[in-house]
């Protein structure tokens, strides 16, 4: 499987600093911001594959930048968290295009199986979009020069 390339956002700094050594060692490339401002900012300034998001954060919150994120690239997957599980937030999430929801602290090993499904799914989608391009310029090669 390729490098993916993971933002965590969190605005605790022992999550991240603990969660980016672990995950580094698993052929990921790890970015981080420490509130939902920083992670919106790095999703334009970054390719990120997957998402791993705080619900609960000062200033802007899980929610909203959940939906600041699938405006900008909508097909990057997001697995929210948090330590303060709900369902009615899980379910917010969910409908708004959250691939999975864990509740902190999490299990290592579980994050790492959610980031390769949530990067597998992403990957798909990808190949699924190239097909139909290719597809479309197969089937009508002046379209080839049209933008998207």
């Amino acid at each position: 499987m390729p490098i993916t390339n993971v933002l965590l956002v969190d605005d605790e700094e022992r999550f991240l600093k603990t969660t980016k050594a672990l995950l580094e060692k698993e052929d990921c490339k790890i970015f981080t911001a420490t509130d939902g401002w920083q992670g919106v900012e790095q999703m334009k300034s970054q390719r990120i594959d997957v998402v791993v998001l705080d619900v609960k954060m000062p200033g802007i919150d899980g929610i909203d930048v959940l939906r600041r994120i699938k405006e900008l690239q909508p097909i990057v997957e997001v697995i929210m968290l948090t330590g303060h599980s709900t369902l009615d937030t899980a379910i917010r999430g969910l409908k708004l295009g959250a691939f999975d929801y864990l509740t902190k602290p999490c299990d290592i090993k579980e994050l790492k199986l959610k980031i390769k499904a949530a990067h597998e799914k992403r990957s798909a989608v990808l190949e699924k979009i190239q097909k139909t391009k290719i597809d479309k310029i197969i089937s009508h090669p002046m379209e080839a020069f049209v933008k998207d």
